[in-house]
């Protein structure tokens, strides 16, 4: 959700790339994302080292040293946006697709690298000097080095929206504010294994380690934004460099089939400070993914609509369906370890359907896991891209469900049309969150033993259970009404006699 300003200056970038030669809509975003990295890779870069200055620690800055690019050795610094934007239109497009696109392909270039595994196929595209220098001039107005901010995601979407491609195949971006909540409720930590099997642009990753760092952040350098960005996390109270080692490089893993997908997912997630994020080329449905137990947090939007092929299935896959839908949420459940914990978005359709594949999920979720809650989301959650009602599920591998808590949101501090107009970016979610810790009830929720939800064959709508409540209504009594029209109709004659006599 931009500003007006961003989505103007985004806007006069797409043109640019259009009248400049680049039509195919995926390859003019994959190029502008390699535009905007680079010029944020300095921004971060400066933060940081001025945390590190402040804090007396020593920065090693990835602009210091030498690269060596065909037999040539180049100071890295001469890579800094700032170094090379005010070039000359020609010199400036040599510059950047000899020197600072290869350092930008062999960053974080150490083994085990996955930012430099998907990077090495890279190819930097862009055909002319003067759409590269209206680019740069563009994305320099953009401003977008703000601390915490999903940015990169939130271009991606707009790109998407704009070029009406968002929402094909079920893909569309989780709004901020409700993976926010989501993490909230499954309150991921230091030493979990986090995952988002359809991570796309790594939204819910970002999240989960900006969710981390705010717990382990003093009070005092917290600054809460009203639309419930927090920025100054700087994970003051983590004291282990080991800890941080561990955070940044072995806590968040993500799959996703489009290339354009992880590549931008791995650029996101190295500005926002994670080292070696480990997202693949994979899609988690098929027989290239190795299911086992691994994680011990899941997070995820995956697709809603379409199937998968018959013959590309997992073979560990117990549910008989093509339905991505379910087989994701199978995969939640066999890639967990026990006493893992979940919140995924699931459409409505898995509350309710009545295929036997339908049921087998639901099943799997309440007699093999504690299904803690079903939060329904208004309609127009996912507006402009998908007005597909949704929900949200949230539970914990192992053991049996007992009572589950259903809630049912009327409001996420958006308008719910197509505009999704800021109203206070928070709605019913501080009432979610503060309730669940409790499984409180109020006049949006229930808690409904688990032999009345399988007395209904596992539906798990909330209106199967909520109770209707019929409120009385007392009419006058029948002779009364006839005299107040008879009254009326007095009152009216005397008025229009009252115009004749005017109009004499």
């Amino acid at each position: 959700m931009l500003e007006q300003n961003l989505k103007s200056k985004i806007n006069q970038l797409w043109d640019k790339f259009w009248s400049g030669g680049i039509a195919n809509p995926l390859t003019a975003i994959e190029q502008m994302s390699y535009l905007i990295f680079i010029k944020r890779i300095e921004d971060e870069d400066n933060k940081r080292a001025k945390r590190a200055t402040a804090k007396k620690d020593v920065y090693q800055s990835i602009f210091d040293g030498k690269i060596k690019i065909s037999n040539m050795e180049y100071d890295k610094r001469l890579c800094r946006w700032s170094e090379w934007k005010h070039l000359p239109a020609e010199e400036m497009l040599n510059h950047v697709r000899e020197i600072v696109f290869p350092f930008l392909k062999n960053l974080h270039n150490g083994e085990g690298s996955f930012f430099a595994e998907h990077m090495k196929d890279a190819i930097f595209l862009i055909p002319k000097a003067s759409l590269l220098q209206e680019a740069v001039a563009i994305i320099d107005e953009l401003n977008i080095a703000k601390q915490n901010v999903d940015t990169q995601g939130d271009i991606y979407e707009y790109l998407l929206n704009e070029l009406k491609t968002s929402g094909k195949n079920g893909q569309f971006r989780t709004p901020r504010h409700i993976i926010r909540m989501m993490c909230e409720l499954v309150d991921p930590d230091l030493n979990d294994k986090i995952c988002d099997p359809a991570c796309g642009t790594a939204g819910f990753l970002v999240n989960a380690y900006e969710h981390i760092i705010k717990k382990h952040t003093s009070e005092q350098f917290l600054k809460e934004e009203q639309d419930g960005d927090t920025h100054g996390l700087i994970g003051d109270k983590i004291t282990n460099p080991a800890a941080w080692k561990k955070l940044r490089e072995d806590t968040f893993f993500g799959n996703d089939f489009d290339t354009t997908m992880v590549k931008i997912a791995l650029m996101n997630m190295i500005l926002h400070g994670i080292t070696n994020p480990q997202i693949k080329y994979l899609d988690a449905l098929s027989k290239r993914n190795e299911i086992k137990p691994k994680y011990t947090v899941i997070l995820a939007n995956p697709p809603f609509t379409g199937s998968i092929d018959d013959s590309d299935i997992n073979d560990s896959f117990k549910v008989k369906t093509t339905k991505t839908e379910l087989l994701f949420l199978e995969l939640f459940y066999q890639t967990l370890e026990i006493g893992g914990r979940g919140a995924v978005v699931v459409p409505n359709g898995v509350l309710f359907g009545s295929s036997n594949a339908h049921k087998e999920v639901r099943k799997l979720f309440l007699e093999k896991c504690q299904l803690e809650a079903v939060i329904s989301l208004p309609s127009g959650a996912f507006k402009p891209y998908s007005g597909v009602g949704t929900a949200i599920l949230v539970f914990t591998k192992g053991g049996s469900t007992e009572k589950v808590w259903f809630y049912d949101m009327k409001s996420d501090g958006y308008t719910l049309d197509d505009k999704r107009d800021f109203i206070d970016g928070k709605g019913d979610i501080p009432e979610i969150v503060s309730l669940f810790k409790t499984k409180g009830t109020c006049a949006n929720s229930i808690l409904v033993d688990i032999d009345k939800i399988k007395a209904e064959e596992y539906n798990l709508s909330i209106s199967r259970y909520k109770e209707v409540v019929h409120e009385e209504i007392i009419y006058d009594d029948p002779k009364k009404i006839i005299a107040r029209v008879q009254q009326n109709d007095k009152d009216i004659q005397k008025d229009l006699d009252e115009l004749k006599e005017m109009l004499r």
